[in-house]
């Protein structure tokens, strides 16, 4: 089985929600704690997490999970500032890919984070990566070859860039619903 290691971000500060998102309840548990507790269940090699507004309170709460964290301390920068410290974190490991996913995607579970790491397995070479139907988007696995280059990304548009100007090379993975949870009215919708 390859290496993979899961990075998920959760460093933003969530302006849009007004509250430390990454804690809201969520089925016994957190949006973050559910991210870390499907990623714990997959094939995955390692789990790191990615914190950095509100990281102590944060880290207090996942402290009794096995997740890794990685502080990063320039998580203003946006979402790429996270990719680029959990890619620095883990380069000097054995990982041959990382699966980059969100802590507010809630619909994102152990089976498609699995369907996600056995089609990297297929095709090693490809970048494996979520179909939005216009776009692509995270999760999605990207193979070692491409770890330097997502170090250099700026701002906060993640990896969403990135895929877009390597479509070639990305297989694109049916996806269920993947929302994202940003705003208070989209988190009372997915608790009511």
């Amino acid at each position: 089985m390859q290496n993979t290691a899961i990075i998920i971000l959760a460093a933003g500060s969530a302006s849009r929600m007004g509250a430390i998102k990454q804690l809201l309840p969520y089925k016994n548990t957190t949006l973050l704690g559910w991210a870390i507790q499907n990623a714990l269940q997959t094939k995955a090699k390692g789990t790191f997490c990615v914190l950095g507004a509100n990281a102590s309170c944060i880290r207090e709460e996942i402290k009794q999970t096995s997740v890794n964290i990685i502080i990063n301390t320039a998580y203003q920068g946006g979402l790429s500032s996270s990719i680029a410290a959990g890619i620095k974190h883990i380069e000097n490991q054995d990982f041959d890919r990382i699966l980059i996913m969100l802590a507010d995607q809630p619909n994102v579970d152990t089976d498609y984070l699995n369907t996600l790491l056995n089609t990297s397995q297929e095709y090693p070479q490809k970048i494996v990566a979520s179909d939005y139907g216009k776009n692509v988007g995270v999760p999605a696995i990207f193979p070692k070859a491409y770890f330097q280059n997502l170090t250099k990304l700026k701002g906060d548009k993640g990896a969403k860039l990135f895929l877009q100007n390597h479509l070639s090379e990305v297989m694109k993975m049916k996806t269920i619903d993947l929302i994202d949870i940003d705003t208070k009215e989209e988190y009372q919708k997915l608790i009511n």
